[in-house]
């Protein structure tokens, strides 16, 4: 337990520039609170006793703003920046060195049964605000785009983003994490400069034939 617990907090100061120090980390993060007691309702929930892992669990939604069901599965070194609003469902996997921002949602679409929630793998950044439904996964080293809502598997060493979202990168080598949640391409804006560019040659080809016409 106590080896979990150190590798939370330096997973916090690794990719956290405002944590200043384990002490204040492990007092006063909220994401690094929430783990702490997922721990000890999963365990409860493993074991039956289910109205004490919900009773853990929603005492700290209270404490945090984050909602882990207890029957939720998380790897190792997981980072819930600031967290307000994260909700992660009951049949949810989650794999190791994970990275998710406050307002993330790994929900459910309603129509499934039985697995309902989506499987993340290693090395996953989700961005602010994106509601990853459905019981698919996302591949290792995969980004998700802030806002963004995943509806389908993504690819491992993919870069997903839009409404609903696409996959708008993909390399055959490992992605290193970067903590930068705006600077990602936008596939509706280069939809929207392939068609100028396209309208403009044909205006071009079009004025082409009307001189020649005229002459």
């Amino acid at each position: 337990m106590f080896e979990r617990i150190k590798e939370d907090i330096a997973a916090v100061r690794e990719r956290d520039p405002a944590a200043r120090s384990s002490f204040e980390i492990f007092f006063l993060y909220p994401g690094v609170k929430a783990i702490r007691m997922y721990r000890r309702s999963h365990w409860f929930f493993k074991h039956n006793f289910k109205f004490l892992a919900r009773w853990i669990s929603q005492r700290a939604v209270r404490k945090t703003g984050i909602e882990i069901h207890p029957g939720a599965t998380i790897g190792r070194r997981l980072v819930i920046d600031h967290g307000t609003g994260v909700v992660i469902g009951e049949t949810a996997e989650i794999g190791d060195d994970c990275l998710i921002y406050q307002g993330v949602t790994l929900g459910g679409t309603g129509k499934d049964v039985g697995k309902r929630h989506p499987t993340i793998g290693n090395n996953v950044m989700i961005s602010s605000g994106a509601k990853v439904l459905g019981p698919f996964k996302v591949g290792d080293n995969s980004r998700i785009a802030a806002g963004a809502v995943v509806l389908d598997e993504v690819p491992p060493n993919c870069t997903v983003v839009g409404v609903p979202a696409r996959v708008v990168r993909r390399e055959g080598q490992k992605i290193e994490q970067s903590l930068d949640q705006v600077h990602m391409p936008d596939p509706v804006a280069l939809e929207l400069c392939k068609l100028e560019y396209q309208v403009s040659e044909l205006k071009k080809q079009l004025e082409a034939l009307t001189g020649n016409n005229k002459a």
